[in-house]
């Protein structure tokens, strides 16, 4: 059962980073900003990922559905806010 929920989780989260990643063109203002957006959140979700995968050095399994697990959860905030932007039918900023 921990699995099905973990991956549940991952499922969730992983459509959170994929609806951020998407959706911060639609909501940026010049290709720049939309880089530098891109690639924080990126980095952030691959440090968070790399060190909640950590905590299981010598079984991948688990270590690769906490890496997942906490990249999606990077995206959380970020998707959450342009979901926002979105439902008040905001222009670019």
């Amino acid at each position: 059962m921990p699995n099905f929920l973990e991956g549940l989780a991952v499922v969730a989260l992983l459509s959170c980073a994929v609806y951020a990643q998407t959706q911060i063109p639609r909501y940026t203002a010049n290709s720049r900003g939309v880089l530098f957006t891109r690639v924080v959140l990126l980095a952030t979700g691959i440090a968070f990922g790399y060190a909640a995968a950590t905590v299981y050095p010598l079984d991948p399994g688990p270590a690769a559905l906490n890496f997942l697990i906490a990249f999606g959860l990077v995206h959380v905030p970020a998707a959450f806010i342009l979901f926002i932007k979105s439902a008040r039918h905001a222009g670019k900023t």
